[in-house]
């Protein structure tokens, strides 16, 4: 299996387990989960704001360790300050050391969250909200069209953006109504190679009046 694969197959095992340990209803009586969220598609086109959505990573499965030392409300609230436009905090444990405790730290800042992992169950669209995200990620790599339509459609029903990661031209087509931002990964998931012209192409062939950006 490439690591796309075997990342999937283990967040399988552990949504399984989440839901085991607290169930939607307990999620829904979380005090974010009652939260108004801001708009992650207005922040992008702010003009005092940079147009970088500025991540928060521990660690990745190509580069090892990435940051040991800086706490999560260091970084964020940093990237907060200096204009992000919207902050991405990973949360997946195994493969890069993230939580969703460093997805709470984060919720001091007064810009769009986004909540970056491997979503492929409506479980975790309903946890991301009770953890305090605003945005989620949609990866149409380990997704079909059906799948990311009814991901999506639940996350507005509930008061989240939506932001959908695609790859290459056949990912084009999962991009729906319930989409607010459509993100161009310039790195194959598969291989993690980096092709930036990725962007420029692909960027050609999504809507007009859709927003866009770049992923490297």
């Amino acid at each position: 299996m490439n690591i796309l694969d075997t990342i999937i197959a283990r967040k399988k095992i552990e949504v399984r387990e989440r839901k085991r340990d607290k169930s939607i209803s307990a999620l829904e009586n979380e005090p974010f989960f009652k939260n108004k969220t801001l708009s992650f598609g207005d922040f992008l086109l702010r003009e005092d704001k940079t147009g970088i959505v500025a991540e928060f990573k521990r660690r990745s499965p190509s580069k090892g360790i990435l940051n040991d030392i800086s706490t999560v409300t260091e970084v964020t609230t940093a990237y907060a300050k200096y204009g992000a436009s919207a902050i991405s905090v990973l949360t997946d444990e195994e493969f890069f050391g993230g939580s969703l405790n460093d997805l709470l730290e984060s919720t001091i800042n007064e810009v769009p969250l986004l909540r970056k992992d491997f979503i492929i169950d409506e479980y975790q669209v309903i946890e991301s909200k009770a953890f305090g995200a605003e945005v989620i990620l949609l990866i149409a790599a380990c997704l079909g069209r059906e799948e990311v339509k009814t991901l999506a459609a639940l996350a507005k029903n509930i008061g989240l953006n939506v932001l959908l990661e695609i790859h290459n031209e056949r990912e084009l087509a999962h991009i729906c109504n319930d989409v607010d931002v459509v993100g161009v990964n310039n790195r194959d998931l598969k291989t993690f190679t980096v092709d930036i012209n990725r962007s420029i192409e692909l960027g050609k062939q999504i809507g007009g009046n859709t927003i866009k950006i770049s992923d490297r």
